[in-house]
């Protein structure tokens, strides 16, 4: 049975609570982002599918950010967010089915028809504790409002499962010209930020390079999901390319014990 909404957990907290607010931000993110120099060739890239952060906007917006606007050109009718459980515990995967899901500047609706079919289709199960403390996945939710106010959305939480079957979801849903996937990581957590970079570098290079292998001592806690999408790009025969890169230390200054945070399209 589908429940009506699915509330914000982190409404306030990781991201601002208002719609005036929340908008604001993504102001001075562009305004930031429309003063770097993008050769045209890349501005026109069309992405099926783009990896964000997940932290507060305040660390990790701007890196979020700068793969929405290129997700943007792909005016997709449905976008899919996939990200990890913090809170909860659990093999496999879970849907949310919700009937809309709720943010500061408006419910997004969830495409539930579709939602049902892909559920049956890869047995996807529906655990209401995955979702409700979730952050990976609800962070992109106020993004997908601003950018995209007329596309649907679903919500796939994973638990303990192996990279290879969200691949295979994945690989479905790309072959779909109205889907777009959004996969959500954050990367290496609480190293001084030496340490934190060269781990982050395995991971850029895995996805730059479309190699599974190089994930080996990447430290991200989407790591599943960015093999899954990693994976699916082989299958597909998709490009990469990284876009943003930074850590918590550009905004606290703080180097001792850092967080990083990558953005990256595939096309």
């Amino acid at each position: 049975m589908t429940e009506s909404l699915r509330k914000a957990a982190v409404s306030g907290s990781f991201y601002p609570g208002s719609c005036s607010r929340l908008n604001a931000y993504f102001r001075e993110f562009n305004r930031r982002f429309d003063r770097i120099t993008i050769k045209k060739e890349i501005l026109d890239i069309r992405p099926k599918a783009i990896i964000v952060p997940h932290a507060g906007y305040i660390y990790s917006g701007f890196t979020a950010n700068f793969a929405y606007r290129f997700l943007a050109h792909s005016n997709p009718k449905r976008i899919i967010v996939i990200g990890p459980s913090h809170h909860f515990y659990f093999k496999g995967i879970s849907a949310s089915h919700f009937e809309a899901f709720e943010t500061p500047c408006g419910n997004i609706d969830i495409d539930t028809a579709y939602l049902h079919a892909l559920a049956k289709e890869y047995h996807i199960g529906f655990i209401p504790e995955a979702h409700r403390r979730e952050h990976s996945t609800e962070v992109q939710m106020p993004f997908i409002r601003h950018y995209f106010p007329k596309a649907k959305v679903i919500e796939l939480v994973y638990g303990d499962i192996p990279a290879e079957k969200i691949s295979d979801i994945i690989t479905a849903l790309l072959h779909n010209p109205d889907n777009a996937v959004v996969i959500s990581s954050d990367l290496s957590h609480f190293y001084p930020l030496s340490k934190a970079k060269k781990l982050d570098e395995h991971c850029m290079r895995a996805v730059a390079s479309i190699d599974p292998n190089a994930l080996k001592q990447c430290e991200a806690c989407g790591i599943i999901g960015i093999k899954a999408m990693i994976f699916s790009a082989q299958k597909l025969g998709l490009s990469s390319k990284l876009l943003d890169y930074r850590t918590s230390a550009d905004t606290t200054k703080d180097q001792h014990s850092v967080v990083g945070y990558m953005s990256a399209m595939f096309y």
